[in-house]
């Protein structure tokens, strides 16, 4: 039988979308590099040239701390979850939500930097996220008491379809500052 393709196994995307594929963890770029055998600069063009090709598509290359996975486009979720028989994913809070914008701009952050911009406790908020895996800890203050810090996890990042964390829209301070004058105006 011929094969009539003409992806070779020199091919570096194709070697690095396989695997890629069949790991059940993000890969880094130096992994990928002892895997193959290739050098790291090699990879990264590799890698860019993946992130091209899954433009607009049902796949896509998600980038995390320097790691990357394949992950299907957020827009399918309700359609696979279905073929899955998955359970639609349970809405997150109101808090939830304050509480992940928070640590996504401002991490790491500790809960009483949380705290302090939400204007309430969020303990409970926190070991939500945590038991979501949305936040992780990823280290302590070097302040009095050594508080713990957050950060937000690749699966918040896959769970609001961002392929890498310089993807989250822009934090402007002068609109947050405009909508604190409009409600102070209007109390």
């Amino acid at each position: 039988m011929t094969d009539n393709n003409s992806l070779t196994t020199d091919d570096l995307p194709a070697k690095i979308e396989a695997l890629l594929f069949v790991a059940a963890e993000p890969l880094s770029v130096s992994f990928l590099a002892e895997l193959t055998g290739e050098k790291q600069t090699d990879i990264t063009a590799a890698i860019e040239s993946l992130r091209f090709q899954y433009t607009n598509r049902g796949i896509r290359l998600q980038e995390f701390n320097h790691k990357y996975q394949l992950t299907t486009a957020p827009w399918f979720a309700d359609l696979v979850e279905k073929m899955l028989g998955l359970e639609a994913s349970a809405k997150l809070s109101r808090a939830a939500l304050e509480c992940l914008a928070v640590v996504s701009y401002r991490q790491p952050v500790t809960r009483p930097g949380i705290d302090a911009i939400r204007g309430v406790n969020s303990d409970g908020v926190i070991k939500s996220l945590l038991g979501k895996g949305l936040i992780e800890e990823i280290g302590r203050a070097e302040t009095p008491g050594r508080p713990i810090l957050y950060g937000i996890t690749d699966l918040f990042l896959q769970h609001f379809g961002f392929e890498m964390l310089s993807a989250l829209p822009p934090f402007d301070v002068a609109i947050e500052e405009e909508a604190d004058k409009n409600t102070i105006l209007k109390d």
